[in-house]
């Protein structure tokens, strides 16, 4: 029985034609600065989102912790939404990695305002408080149930950081995701932000990892911050290449993730076992059961029908649509959703 797995957009498998990129890789020794395809792909994702320079790391999780180490001091304070990647999903790298406290903003789907965070802010002047230094923002929303941000909004809080001396990161593992949904370009994105973290192994498909993006001087800090948490790879020119054929070829098709994880929302929705259902912006579903089943109960019971999903709270599912999820596994999915009838 072939499986669907739709417990993340992280579980693909590289495809023919990418794998044929990668095994034509020119390659170097990248912690030289001496691979050509790293070269290429860091270079590239600059110019895409207006910034001087990038870096390329094994993963999201070390783009995101090295943006914090840059743009931080032991002692700072960082502002992100409770549900943050970089909160709930990276270990307690903050705290661990850069001495960082955190403060929660109130959200929706993981999407605060301008408003929230200019309350945040603590008087610089008073000593006994943590210095305001970093604020998060998640596009698009994990947790938020693949939730995207409005981009006018997201320049307010631009305007507001610039004006405290606060710098502003954007965890963009899912970014390309949102542009599909609000016809932004990287661009227009690229420019309201210091510094931004884009994973290659989600919606785009690479098997493994990220590029950090910001000016010349943030990079060459965040590539000394690299070396230091062991992220310095050598002939990495082969990964690189995956994303780079990624950017070529798997962008405008994520429109049909989106597509179909709309298609299984719906059907989950009309089942007497969902409480609620997030609204579905992108390719992540989220839903609520009712008291009868726990999480656990019900992934279970989807995976002995051949389907894999994620319990991700005591009555919450998520299920992400992908590259290897066509029409057939979503009608597949649709049918064992369907068999389940308390």
């Amino acid at each position: 029985m072939r499986i669907v797995d739709l417990r993340s957009d992280t579980v693909t498998r590289p495809t023919p034609a990418m794998r044929e990129a990668m095994l034509r890789a020119e390659l170097g020794d990248d912690v030289f600065g001496e691979d050509p395809t790293v070269n290429a792909l860091e270079e590239r994702m600059a110019a895409l989102f207006g910034h001087e320079s990038a870096l390329f790391c094994p993963s999201g999780t070390m783009t995101n912790q090295i943006a914090i180490n840059v743009h931080t001091r032991p002692g700072d304070e960082v502002l992100c939404e409770e549900g943050a990647h970089v909160y709930r999903y990276e270990g307690g790298g903050m705290m661990a990695n850069s001495g960082c406290s955190v403060k929660h903003l109130p959200a929706d789907r993981g999407r605060f305002t301008v408003a929230d965070v200019e309350a945040a802010i603590n008087d610089r002047n008073a000593a006994y408080l943590a210095n305001t230094r970093l604020v998060v923002i998640e596009n698009t929303v994990n947790r938020g149930g693949g939730a995207v941000w409005d981009i006018a909004e997201t320049a307010r809080i631009r305007n507001t950081c610039d004006s405290h001396g606060l710098a502003l990161h954007l965890d963009g593992a899912r970014l390309f995701n949102a542009l599909i949904i609000d016809g932004s370009s990287t661009a227009d994105w690229g420019r309201i932000f210091h510094s931004i973290s884009i994973c290659l192994s989600k919606g785009l498909g690479a098997p493994v990892g990220s590029v950090l993006i910001g000016d010349r001087t943030f990079i060459h800090q965040a590539r000394r911050v690299r070396k230091r948490f062991g992220g310095g790879m050598r002939q990495a020119g082969m990964l690189a290449a995956a994303g780079l054929h990624a950017l070529d070829h798997h962008v405008k098709r994520l429109a049909d993730d989106h597509a179909r994880a709309r298609l299984i929302g719906a059907a989950i929705s009309a089942r007497p076992w969902c409480e609620r259902l997030m609204p579905i912006d992108t390719n992540i579903i989220i839903y609520d059961l009712r008291a009868e089943r726990t999480a656990k109960e019900h992934v279970a019971l989807l995976e002995s029908k051949g389907i894999r999903c994620f319990a991700i709270g005591p009555s919450q599912v998520r299920m992400v649509t992908h590259l290897d999820i066509g029409d057939e596994d979503a009608e597949r999915t649709i049918a064992a959703l369907n068999s389940i009838t308390a």
